[in-house]
């Protein structure tokens, strides 16, 4: 059995996932997913900041399909108006408080800091001053604003597990498919380019940013 071991020894039991829109979890961290959940008792649980009633559909269908049933844990929604989430600052922190009470997570998966997009910097931002002794990395998202940069984290994943990513974005968010990036070609891309910067196996891997890394002796 494979298992992912964190800071202080522990091993990896639960994910904690932040999008602030309906897709965001799936593109930046779908295939990492489907390798952290393999073979080892995981729960995920997935937090998503907005999103009109059939987003959120689209959202459930997609972690369905990238989560296996033992692994799902909660699903829950903000309200927040797609675009404007730093004029309700107040409340979007109210919401994040409001989530401590959740089981404690291992690892939080988040926007990256510097993503050019105001609402992934406020989820960012929010998760870095919500939870401060949790191990985080954050995700990347290809987008119109570019931006991405070079991350220090990987994760390799199998040609199999790319493809099963991209093929839940595809089937489960169709509302998207009127979008000119919104396609295998941008997805696939991206997951052979970290493939090659970190020499995966496959060929294909997931960036990440792990911006405070505590080493400790065994």
């Amino acid at each position: 059995m494979r298992e992912f071991i964190l800071k202080g020894g522990r091993r990896l039991r639960r994910i904690l996932c932040f999008g602030a829109h309906c897709d965001d979890i799936e593109i930046g961290c779908g295939a990492a997913l489907l390798v952290m959940q393999a073979g080892a008792a995981v729960h995920i649980d997935w937090v998503v900041l907005s999103g009109s009633s059939q987003r959120r559909a689209e959202t459930a269908a997609a972690l369905r399909a990238l989560v296996r049933p033992a692994a799902r844990g909660q699903l829950h929604f903000g309200d927040f108006p797609d675009g404007r989430f730093p004029g309700h600052y107040d409340k979007i922190k109210e919401f994040f408080e409001s989530l401590k009470r959740l089981p404690r997570p291992d690892l939080i998966l988040c926007h990256e800091r510097d993503d050019r997009h105001q609402d992934h910097r406020a989820v960012n931002e929010h998760v870095w001053s919500t939870f401060r002794d949790h191990t985080i990395l954050e995700y990347e998202v290809p987008k119109w604003d570019g931006g991405l940069g070079q991350p220090n984290v990987y994760v390799p994943v199998t040609a199999a597990q790319a493809r099963r990513k991209v093929k839940a974005l595809l089937e489960s968010h169709r509302s998207q498919a009127r979008r000119d990036w919104f396609d295998a070609q941008t997805f696939m891309g991206l997951l052979r380019l970290r493939g090659i910067e970190c020499r995966s196996p496959s060929g294909y891997a997931e960036g990440f940013y792990g911006r405070k890394i505590r080493l400790a002796a065994a």
